[in-house]
């Protein structure tokens, strides 16, 4: 029997029953009816609630006090033991779609797909590496709106590839709602695309484990929380921003609840866990996210010295330097960018000879706006970034767990840290790294 994980990052199961309870999302339903809803527990300050940390955990099995990263990213500098190749080493064969800050260390796994912002080998056809890096660059300049022509092209490819024919209807009306002005919906396509890969690969190479990372929901609940019909505190987006009538985290519940009825449709017998890792709750307050257009150019334009420069998620990006000297010069130049009323436009992490940067201005950017960088007074910051979101949802540690081999009546709550000893028992095997 295989194990699957689907890793629905940061989904808040209690939102989940709200909206069952108003007759929504049938498969979930059925699986919070018939199998315990385990909360997992992980990290307890706010600032080390990342999914980039969590997942760490869960797959490793070590906190952030042990396996010591911190960043996006930063996991292909390490060799810590994963779920995938610690089972891998005791006779199974494992996969994975696009698990979050992970390391392709496998020797031979039936396919390995890496996140779009962690630099690590991908294991598949050539399509499935055209494809990635498409992925890749389309997440990476998502705030800008950007895909190449190439990337649409591989895309498209992807989908003639992998989209199930059961999932057409899905696809095509997800790609009218973004052209209607809902621009979340480029993140469900993502996700379905996933999903149907993995439920292809799967299929044909039938790995022991496998997971599947899904991040559209984690996305949307950040920007449009205070849109859903379960949400009640006293926070409204601006009608500019998204119509008071959507609710774009139904919509991403309803994508997901089809989605766990797809693969337990296509592998019936496989013993089927859903992880969050963390979940959100609403956030008490408003604020915008801006991501740099161009940051190398940006980056010259402020004299910010740099050998190379990587986006990362959402706000974040990487400096790379040629030394410690550079990083220290880079680290200063960007303490003096500030608002004209002295307030930091950006906060950096020196990591000896790189820093893992993020443009954390959290007030709307009108074309007047001026700014310093050192003692010039500077304009036009407008064109410089994109909107990325206003704030809706923030982290809360605590995950759920919801796995199809317990019946019930067992453990209430387990630390994330777990979870691969977990993995590895349900799959017939110990978990040689603990």
């Amino acid at each position: 029997m295989s194990v699957l994980m689907l890793e629905l990052n940061e989904i808040n199961f209690e939102h989940v029953r709200g909206y069952v309870a108003m007759g929504e999302l049938p498969e979930l339903a059925k699986l919070l009816a018939n199998h315990s809803l385990i909360e997992t527990t992980s990290e307890d300050e706010y600032e080390k609630l990342e999914p980039w940390i969590q997942w760490v955990t869960a797959h490793t099995g070590l906190p952030l006090a042990e396996h010591g990263v911190f960043r996006l990213g930063d996991i292909v500098d390490r060799d810590l033991p994963q779920i995938w190749e610690e089972l891998e080493a005791q006779g199974l064969k494992v996969g994975a779609i696009s698990p979050m800050n992970a390391k392709n260390r496998c020797k031979s796994p039936a396919f390995f797909v890496p996140d779009p912002w962690t630099p690590t080998r991908v294991t598949g056809s050539a399509l499935m590496k055209n494809l990635y890096g498409a992925v890749a660059q389309a997440v990476n300049d998502n705030a800008d709106a950007k895909v190449s022509l190439g990337s649409a092209a591989w895309l498209l490819a992807g989908l003639g590839a992998y989209a199930s024919p059961r999932n057409y209807g899905t696809y095509l009306g997800l790609v009218a709602s973004a052209a209607r002005g809902r621009p979340w919906a480029k993140a469900l396509v993502l996700d379905q695309l996933l999903a149907d890969i993995f439920v292809r690969e799967v299929a044909r190479k039938q790995p022991d484990f496998a997971t599947l990372f899904l991040n559209a929901g984690a996305h949307i609940q950040h920007h449009y929380m205070f849109n859903a019909k379960v949400y009640s505190g006293p926070h409204a987006n601006p009608e500019w921003y998204v119509g008071r009538d959507l609710d774009p985290v139904l919509e991403v519940y309803r994508l997901y609840d089809r989605i766990v009825g797809q693969v337990r449709r296509a592998f019936p017998s496989a013993r089927l866990m859903l992880a969050t890792g963390l979940h959100q709750d609403p956030h008490e307050e408003l604020t915008f996210y801006w991501r740099l257009k161009d940051h190398a150019g940006f980056l010259r334009s402020a004299d910010v010295p740099f050998s190379r420069v990587e986006p990362r998620m959402s706000r974040d990006f990487v400096i790379f330097c040629d030394d410690e000297a550079m990083a220290a010069a880079a680290e200063q130049r960007l303490a003096q960018i500030r608002s004209s009323d002295g307030a930091p436009l950006f906060e950096a992490d020196n990591r000896g000879d790189s820093l893992f940067v993020m443009l954390t201005w959290p007030h709307d950017i009108p074309e007047s706006f001026e700014y310093l960088v050192g003692n010039q007074r500077r304009t036009g910051l407008k064109d410089e970034v994109a909107f990325v979101a206003v704030k809706n949802g923030g982290h809360n540690g605590t995950g759920y767990l919801l796995d199809t081999g317990e019946q019930g009546g067992g453990e209430t709550a387990v630390p994330l840290s777990s979870l691969p000893a977990r993995v590895a028992h349900a799959c017939g095997v110990r978990w040689a790294a603990c």
